[in-house]
């Protein structure tokens, strides 16, 4: 097959659309990637990367057409809508011209903004290629969850906008089973929808190098709780930093938190405030292969999200990498990405926003026997194996993609 993908995100940045483009191609099919200017997470371009870059390159034998966008800046208010709305803007009217093959299919990646599915709806009706979306973010939900928007009658225009994408989609992937619900909601035909979770990427899989960084250096002494991932509003750290709080006597255990994002500025000044520098390390973004390594030297994982039913709904994409790396995980959260902790019997849940329930989680793991532990880390890998397989989520992926209508062509 002749596929299109159209992703607001793409290699550079790290996103696991890279690695479901490459499974595409190793699988003989023709790949090409219709995307912006890579400028997540800092919000500014990368190094050689600029509005006067070339339009094409290749990664790894799969073609990238990238348009130009507005970059995220500090990923706040208006320059972000600019973000979302000027990719949205440039790949539809652009994107007609750049992808000049005749495609398949069209498969979009959307872990937020769902405005991304426009260029792709343009696209289909000029190349009269069916589309299949991949849903990773909620919306208008999402956006409600995470104080973006409040108003009533934004959010109605968003809902609109959502019933018009989701009209245009010929089968549509949920990451979460929780998300079936509202999709159908809004008119969609649950006939028309697959179940597609996340994979962990073969870094987690293997086994990590054990060398670290000068610039994270040894790792304290202790019980190490380590979080990975998106510093942001969605991940609820004032949840984690009151759980730090009320652990403070407990010299032993250490919170780590390797990532960044737009709340990371806000997290160092409350652990000024809140006294808490010698058990709470702000580590920084690092690749998959540091990651990993700091994941291997964790007692425990940690997840969270904030309390809204939106992200009930949620299954963060980081849990399958979590499991893989055989390390027990605590999960501050609701709904589905609880169940799925609880169901792989991979370690404990507890509310989310819940801080005292959050240390108390971190006390019960503390306390129990090292083997008790390797037990648990066990259990989410063979879990993870048995249930995220990346082989066979791709012969689904490309089982479905050849099941599209094809009364277009």
């Amino acid at each position: 097959m002749n596929i299109l993908i159209v992703t607001q995100y793409f290699w550079p940045e790290n996103f696991r659309i890279n690695d479901l483009a490459l499974a595409l191609k190793d699988k003989g099919h023709t790949v090409s990637v219709l995307t912006g200017l890579p400028n997540y997470p800092d919000g500014q371009f990368f190094k050689g990367y600029g509005l006067f870059f070339s339009r094409e390159e290749y990664y790894k034998g799969i073609k990238v057409l990238r348009v130009p966008l507005v970059p995220r800046g500090k990923s706040k208010g208006f320059r972000l809508a600019l973000n979302y709305l000027s990719f949205a803007f440039f790949a539809s009217l652009l994107g007609p011209f750049y992808c000049a093959d005749k495609y398949d299919a069209i498969l979009i990646f959307e872990p937020s903004p769902i405005t991304v599915c426009l260029p792709a709806i343009v696209l289909k009706k000029i190349k009269k290629a069916p589309i299949l979306f991949w849903m990773l973010d909620l919306w208008p939900e999402s956006l409600h969850a995470t104080g973006a928007v409040s108003s009533p009658f934004a959010l109605g225009v968003v809902r609109r906008l959502v019933r018009f994408i989701y009209k245009n989609c010929d089968r549509i992937l949920i990451s979460s089973k929780g998300f079936l619900q509202q999709v159908s909601s809004l008119g969609y035909s649950p006939e028309n929808v697959r179940y597609f979770p996340n994979w962990a990427e073969d870094v987690y899989w293997d086994k990590p190098s054990g060398n670290l960084p000068p610039d994270i250096g040894p790792l304290p002494e202790g019980f190490k709780i380590v979080f990975a991932g998106n510093v942001g509003a969605a991940q609820s750290f004032d949840t984690i930093l009151k759980a730090a709080e009320i652990l403070q006597e407990n010299s032993d255990i250490h919170w780590l938190i390797i990532g960044d994002g737009r709340m990371s500025a806000w997290v160092q000044e409350e652990i000024k405030k809140r006294h808490i520098e010698r058990s709470f390390h702000m580590l920084g973004r690092h690749s998959p292969e540091v990651v990993v390594t700091v994941f291997s030297k964790a007692d425990t994982l940690l997840v969270s999200l904030r309390q809204d039913p939106a992200f009930a709904l949620t299954v963060p994409g980081k849990i399958q990498s979590y499991l893989a790396c055989g390390k027990p995980v605590i999960a501050s959260l609701n709904g589905e990405g609880a169940k799925l902790i609880e169901e792989a019997g991979a370690g404990i849940s507890c509310p989310a926003g819940d801080a005292e329930a959050l240390a108390r989680a971190v006390l019960t793991l503390r306390n129990m026997p090292a083997g008790n532990l390797e037990k648990m880390g066990g259990k989410g890998f063979k879990f993870c194996q048995a249930n995220f397989n990346r082989a066979k989520l791709m012969d689904s992926l490309e089982r479905w993609l050849m099941e599209l209508p094809k009364k277009y062509n």
